[in-house]
């Protein structure tokens, strides 16, 4: 099983920073692309940032120059450095891998192009 725990919400003021982590443990071989979503209250889930294996980034429009991705492929981990918080960036923060390379039910064989959530961390951005 593949389990992605999410960590680092909280509370901060407008302009405010907070740096969220996201560790994908399990009997993972690789993994394509990481990223980090986010869902307000009544919206739906939006893409914030991804990025590959390999290091190439995109973002969404309304988090450019304030939001930075970053991973380490070794350890399996994906972090989301966030600046000039408002309160529209108030949201449950969810990370995604997907691309993911697992291992089967006999441990070996590999199981290909498996997408994967995490339960979520609060950012509340509020004065």
């Amino acid at each position: 099983q593949v389990q992605l725990v999410e960590s680092g919400g909280g509370l901060v003021q407008p302009g405010g920073s907070l740096r969220l982590s996201c560790l994908a443990s399990g009997s993972i071989f690789s993994i394509y692309r990481m990223g980090w979503y986010r869902q307000a209250p009544g919206k739906q889930r939006e893409l914030l940032a991804r990025m590959t294996y390999d290091g190439n980034a995109d973002y969404r429009e309304s988090v450019k120059g304030r939001f930075t991705i970053s991973r380490d492929n070794d350890k399996n981990t994906v972090d989301l450095q966030m600046n000039s918080l408002q309160p529209e960036d108030t949201a449950v923060y969810y990370c995604n891998t997907d691309g993911t390379v697992v291992a089967g039910p006999d441990g070996d064989t590999p199981i290909y192009d498996m997408t994967y959530w995490g339960n979520g961390t609060l950012v509340t951005v509020s004065s």
